[in-house]
């Protein structure tokens, strides 16, 4: 009886963690570049200690990780929105230190300096702030990030690559930092930027919603269970202490 109590124990609290995943999902779900996060439960085996010695499978609290989908890129055809077709990022130099991004959503300061929506530089491939020429036209940005003004090239957007399942944390928006040292795509065959573009978040509502609901029946029926438990716990040493 107690091991049923301690395998609904593990169930609820893995529970709680995706309901959690699924609620900064749902919040992000207009947040532009935010990547959705997932979590995967492994099971794991614990023994009675009883003589025939069985095994219990209980669940793991789960691993974090984030959704490789892309989100859908929307035409703004504003000259300073970027978007990254491709499994890449953008980087921004921030007070935490370099963060990883999807958005795309530069401005062009008086001094010429490319900055993200809050106002960190952007890096380029050498991780150096990309400066634009404020007296010179438009810039023009090709799929390979190099960038042109008056047929000049000025600079260029780094784009970086990182393992995250080796770790990462979350900063402000729709940022990472990766526990491994980003580094700087140089094969871009399969990755490129879109100029005029935003990558929308990668989250589906409709699926969220969907696990939502089925969350929390699961939910439902492992606090039913625990408490059947209890009951028949709280029954056994009734009927054992009466019975001395």
């Amino acid at each position: 009886m107690q091991s049923g109590l301690y395998v609904s124990l593990s169930s609820q609290i893995a529970l709680e963690r995706r309901l959690t995943t699924i609620a900064d999902n749902m919040a992000n779900v207009n947040t532009t570049g935010f990547r959705a996060t997932e979590v995967k439960f492994d099971e794991m085996l614990g023994e009675t200690g009883n003589k025939i010695n069985a095994k219990i499978a209980y669940v793991s609290q789960g691993n974090d990780y984030l959704s490789g989908d892309s989100g859908e890129l929307e035409h703004t055809g504003n000259m300073l929105d970027f978007a990254i077709k491709g499994d890449a990022w953008f980087s921004v130099d921030t007070p935490a230190g370099k963060v990883l991004t999807k958005d795309g959503r530069f401005t062009m300061k008086d001094n010429g300096e490319l900055v993200s929506v809050r106002g960190y530089p952007v890096l380029d491939a050498g991780g150096a702030p990309v400066t634009l020429n404020t007296a010179a036209g438009e810039p023009k940005v090709g799929a390979d990030g190099l960038i042109y003004q008056d047929g000049k090239q000025v600079g260029s957007l780094g784009l970086f690559e990182a393992d995250i399942s080796k770790g990462y944390l979350r900063y402000e928006n729709s940022g990472i930092m990766t526990t491994e040292q980003p580094r700087a795509v140089t094969d871009r065959f399969n990755v490129g930027v879109q100029q005029g573009y935003l990558e929308n978040s990668n989250v589906n509502a409709m699926r969220e919603i969907t696990q939502l609901i089925e969350v929390n029946r699961a939910f439902e029926s492992m606090t039913s269970l625990s408490k059947d438990s209890e009951a028949s716990f709280s029954e056994a040493i009734k009927t054992l202490g009466g019975s001395r």
